[in-house]
């Protein structure tokens, strides 16, 4: 059975952990194999990253050295859980991916993104998602729900505002491989929006995707298709 590579992004406090959850027990139900996964912190070198990262004990991080730890986190996590679980045909559910770095680091820290782009991809190994629900929510009422901040979720508003607004403009880059949901929604109703769209997702031929998928990472780099054909998912 055709592997698939699904991610949920957006602001803190969205439910991308209950959503993505609620997918993979739905998925597990109806027989697939799915491993359920998030960024960062899979794993033992994950969650020592996960660590750095996201405790306030850290304090200031310069942001080039924030975004390559991201980086590496998921470097490892590419070669280690998606892509095996991938290779057995098995659906993998991640919550936040190459997005959230391009987001966070890249807008909210006003980091050149065309320097960072072809770095998180190239961490990546140019793995290129199925399908990434985007969970759309105002920052502020999104950051309400926190309790104890991390580190991240403690930067000031406009910090914020402007992980948002990339996350968007993403989704507007690419509206083939994107739902984008109003979370402000009911849990239920965004949960039977995004399982309509993984089952349009099942429907689409895997060689017709995979030419999609070669299509928009030309568009990214400007690649020629053999430079990306053997990265991308089985």
């Amino acid at each position: 059975m055709q592997g698939r590579f699904i991610v949920f992004e957006g602001g803190d406090g969205a439910g991308k952990t209950t959503q993505s959850a609620l997918l993979a027990e739905w998925l597990t139900g109806r027989g697939r194999d799915v491993v359920l996964t998030r960024e960062p912190g899979e794993g033992p070198v994950g969650a020592k990253i996960r660590a750095i990262l996201l405790d306030p004990a850290t304090g200031d991080l310069s942001p080039r050295a924030e975004a390559l730890l991201y980086s590496a986190d998921r470097a490892h996590h590419v070669d280690t859980t998606i892509k095996p679980a991938l290779g057995r045909g098995a659906v993998v559910v991640c919550d936040r991916y190459i997005d959230s770095t391009l987001a966070y680091q890249g807008a909210g820290r006003t980091l050149d993104l065309a320097d960072l782009e072809p770095i998180a991809w190239w961490a990546a190994d140019h793995l290129v998602p199925d399908l990434t629900i985007l969970l759309d929510l105002d920052p502020v009422e999104g950051l309400a729900t926190i309790g104890e901040r991390d580190r991240l979720e403690s930067a000031d508003d406009d910090f914020h505002a402007r992980t948002r607004a990339h996350f968007l403009r993403l989704a507007e880059r690419d509206p083939g491989r994107y739902l984008v949901v109003d979370a402000r929604a009911s849990i239920t109703a965004i949960q039977e929006q995004i399982r309509a769209r993984f089952e349009r997702l099942e429907s689409e031929d895997p060689e017709t995707l995979q030419v999609d998928r070669r299509g928009a990472l030309r568009a990214l780099f400007g690649a020629e298709t053999s430079d990306v054909e053997g990265t991308l998912a089985p």
